[in-house]
């Protein structure tokens, strides 16, 4: 069934979530902080592996406080000049995955990083990237982690991850640092709205059925995880709803679109109770660049699957201009 709000009132929907006054700061301190403590360049290793179309490398590459993140860094073989290339996170749960998985960008003629996703990567797919940080009590699952100050949020980390890995793709080789697109579906639609909204080299944005967007509206309208994390968090810390509010709204998704240009592409399901539809249109009626959204009336959080990507790869070869 339907989750959310009618369409008419969709569309026009915007959000109530309120932005610290220091959000900007935060930011610029925490990315400032980040590249100093390492701004070496990606190191690649090759692999070995049985498609014969395709060059894949296992890239590790500085992350939040310089910690090591994990990556698959793919493109074709015979490739000549620059390419176009597309920065991909992974969904809640997962990681990086097999070298096997994921290679419909690169078979599409791209180059593409696939970022692995810190702590994560033991749920649908494996990861290898660890997250060295601790937290007071948490839900399980990485959504209540240091959820009581921004500064200890596994978010601020896995965003920080998120735009260096954007500077790390710029310095790869064969690549065209002005061609680049940040992709994802859930957390990692979240992860490009982040990057978006947190720096202005970005050429194209992809969103599909973004996580983290409206979260205030997320926790009350959904009894799915990851979401229902925070509110088993507050139903035994009753006390802490400023703090933890607070927190997550130096991470939300409509907060960092607000802030982004580039073109983008959303997408929406309206059966979706993972991601509310209310909380995608948020994020796209608050979007500060052109930004298309695709309504999916029948699909859940799965969106509209390979009609979906292949919808986005046509987005981004429009936006980019045609890796061929």
């Amino acid at each position: 069934m339907h989750t959310d709000l009618p369409l008419e009132e969709l569309r026009v929907r915007r959000s109530a979530v309120v932005e610290p006054a220091d959000f900007d700061d935060f930011w610029a301190r925490t990315l400032d902080e980040a590249r100093r403590a390492d701004d070496e360049a990606p190191r690649l290793a090759p692999v070995s592996h049985p498609l014969r179309t395709l060059v894949v490398d296992d890239v590790t590459f500085p992350g939040f406080a310089g910690e090591p993140v994990r990556a698959w860094f793919r493109r074709p073989a015979r490739a000549d000049g620059r390419l176009p290339v597309v920065v991909e996170h992974v969904g809640y749960g997962g990681g990086r995955g097999h070298v096997l998985d994921g290679l419909a960008w690169a078979s599409a003629g791209f180059a593409h990083l696939l970022v692995d996703s810190r702590g994560q990567g033991a749920g649908w797919s494996r990861g290898d990237t660890p997250d060295p940080h601790g937290s007071g009590p948490a839900v399980p699952g990485v959504m209540t982690r240091g959820i009581e100050d921004p500064e200890t949020y596994y978010y601020r980390r896995y965003l920080t991850d998120a735009v260096r890995a954007v500077d790390a793709t710029r310095r790869l080789p064969g690549v065209d640092p002005d061609r680049l697109a940040v992709v994802g579906t859930s957390q990692a639609g979240a992860a490009a709205l982040a990057v978006a909204g947190l720096r202005d080299d970005v050429a194209a944005v992809v969103a599909q059925v973004p996580f983290l967007c409206d979260v205030p509206r997320a926790i009350t309208v959904t009894d799915e995880s990851p979401y229902r994390e925070v509110a088993d968090y507050l139903a035994r810390h009753r006390d802490r709803e400023e703090q933890v509010l607070r927190t997550l709204s130096y991470v939300d998704g409509v907060v960092m679109a607000r802030r982004a240009t580039a073109p983008a592409r959303f997408s929406v399901a309206l059966m979706d109770a993972v991601t509310p539809p209310s909380t995608v249109f948020a994020a796209h009626n608050e979007y500060g660049g052109p930004a298309r959204l695709r309504v999916w009336p029948y699909n859940g959080h799965e969106a509209g699957e390979a009609d979906d990507l292949a919808e986005s790869i046509a987005f981004v070869s429009d936006v980019l201009g045609s890796p061929a």
